[in-house]
C-alpha cells in the first residue's frame, strides 16, 4: 500500500510545503492533505506527478515505515537561524542515512560504540579530559577527526545542505550515535564541528540544558579542549602578536584562526584588546570563509572500506540506492565529500568483517 509517512518524509527532504507540493502536481491542497493522512490511495498518475515533483522513484512511496529523527533527538548549531523547512529536509537525510546505515550494517560487523558518557557533574573541560583518556589520546593533536570517530563507533554522514544555517547534527539512535557534518566548510571548521557534536553525545545524551545556548557553549568548550588541550597549549605558545602568529601555530592542532585565537583568549594568553583586535584583522582578511594555510579534506575510513569490499560483488552507490528504493543523488550527498573511492590502507583499517 501507499506509505503517507514517506510521502511527507519526500516533501520535507525537498522543502515543500503540502500546498506548494499540489501546486507542483496539479492537485488541490486536499488531495494531498488525504494522501498525507492515509484517508485515499492515490491514483498511478499522481503517484507518477509525485515521483517526477519530488525526486524519487515510485518504489520509495511503497516501502515500510522508515525510522525518523525525532527533532528533540538531534542537537542543531544553529537553531536560532534554521527555518523549520531547513530543520525538517536535514532530518529527512538522516532518514536516509539510517535507512543506507541499516543495509549496511546486514552485511557487515561495523565497529561498535566507545562513547564515554559524562554525568551532569564536571565541566566540559572535564568531559574532553576524560574522553582523550579513555582513548589513549594523551595530549597528542588529533590527525585526523573523522577517522577517529568512526574507530571510536559513530557512524559520520557528510551534510550536504544548501544553506548556511545548518552547519553539524548529531543524535543517538539507541546505543549508535551517528553524526552529519556540513563538509562545504573548511576543514579546520568541519573538525571543530565533529568535536562540538561529540561533546554533544558524550555530555547530553539524557538531554541537554533547557537554555539551547548553554548547550551549544558546553559543547564549543568541549571542543575547544579536546582538539586544543589546555597544557598543550600553554606548552607550545609563549605569546602571540599578530594573524601571522596564529597561522603558524593554528597547524599543530588543525583549527583556525579564529578558533585558536578564542581559545587562547579564553586561556589567559591573549588579552580582550588584543583578542578583539586580532578578530578585526581576521575578518578584514576574509578568514573567517577561506581558512589561510588550509588543511586538506578528512576522509573516511569506513565508507571506502565498505564500498571496496562490496565492488567485488559489482555493488555500487547506484545499485545500492536502486534496492532502497531512494535516488542515487541521496547517497552521494551522504558520502561523496567522505569517500574518495579509494581503499582505505594500513593503520587507517578499521575492523570490517562481512556478515556470514
Amino acid at each position: 500500500m501507499f506509505n503517507a509517512q514517506r510521502l511527507i518524509l519526500a516533501r520535507k527532504r525537498r522543502k515543500f510545503t503540502a500546498r506548494a507540493l499540489a501546486n507542483a502536481i496539479g492537485a488541490s491542497p486536499i488531495t494531498i492533505s488525504r494522501l498525507e493522512n492515509a484517508a485515499n490511495e492515490p491514483e498511478a498518475d499522481t503517484i507518477d506527478a509525485l515521483a517526477r515533483a519530488l525526486g524519487f522513484p515510485k518504489e520509495f512511496f511503497f516501502d515500510g515505515e522508515l525510522d525518523e529523527l525525532p527533532k528533540h533527538a538531534a542537537s542543531f548549531r544553529s537553531l536560532s537561524s534554521m527555518t523549520a523547512k531547513e530543520r525538517d529536509a536535514a532530518l529527512s537525510a538522516g532518514a536516509i542515512a539510517y535507512l543506507f546505515h541499516d543495509w549496511v550494517a546486514e552485511r557487515f560487523n561495523l565497529p561498535s560504540a566507545d562513547i564515554p558518557l559524562m554525568s551532569e557533574n564536571g565541566s566540559p573541560e572535564e568531559a574532553a579530559q576524560i574522553v582523550r583518556a579513555s582513548w589513549g589520546l594523551g595530549q597528542q593533536p588529533i590527525s585526523n577527526m573523522v577517522k577517529l570517530l568512526e574507530s571510536k563507533g559513530l557512524r559520520v554522514f557528510s551534510l550536504s545542505e544548501d544553506t548556511n544555517s545548518v552547519d553539524a547534527f548529531s543524535c543517538w539512535r539507541g546505543e549508535q550515535p551517528f553524526a552529519f557534518l556540513n563538509t562545504f566548510k573548511s576543514t579546520e571548521r568541519s573538525r571543530f564541528d565533529a568535536a562540538h557534536e561529540l561533546g554533544h553525545l558524550v555530555m547530553h545524551r539524557h538531554g541537554a540544558p533547557q537554555d539551547s545556548k548553554q548547550a551549544e557553549s558546553e559543547a564549543d568548550r568541549f571542543a575547544s579542549e579536546f582538539l586544543m588541550p589546555a597544557d598543550d597549549v600553554r606548552s607550545r605558545i609563549r605569546h602571540v602578536t599578530s594573524v601571522e602568529d596564529l597561522i603558524r601555530l593554528k597547524v599543530r592542532w588543525g583549527v583556525s584562526v579564529a578558533a585558536l585565537n578564542y581559545r587562547l583568549n579564553k586561556l589567559g594568553m591573549v588579552s580582550e584588546w588584543q583578542n578583539r583586535s586580532l578578530n578585526i584583522e581576521i575578518s578584514r582578511r576574509g578568514y573567517r570563509k577561506d581558512e589561510p594555510e588550509g588543511l586538506p579534506r578528512e576522509r573516511s575510513s569506513l565508507w571506502p572500506q565498505v564500498f571496496t569490499s562490496l565492488w567485488q560483488e559489482r555493488l555500487t552507490r547506484e545499485s545500492i540506492a536502486a534496492q532502497l528504493h531512494v535516488p542515487s543523488s541521496e547517497l552521494d550527498q551522504l558520502l561523496v565529500h567522505l569517500n574518495d573511492g579509494l581503499s582505505p590502507t594500513g593503520t587507517d583499517k578499521l575492523s570490517l568483517r562481512a556478515v556470514t
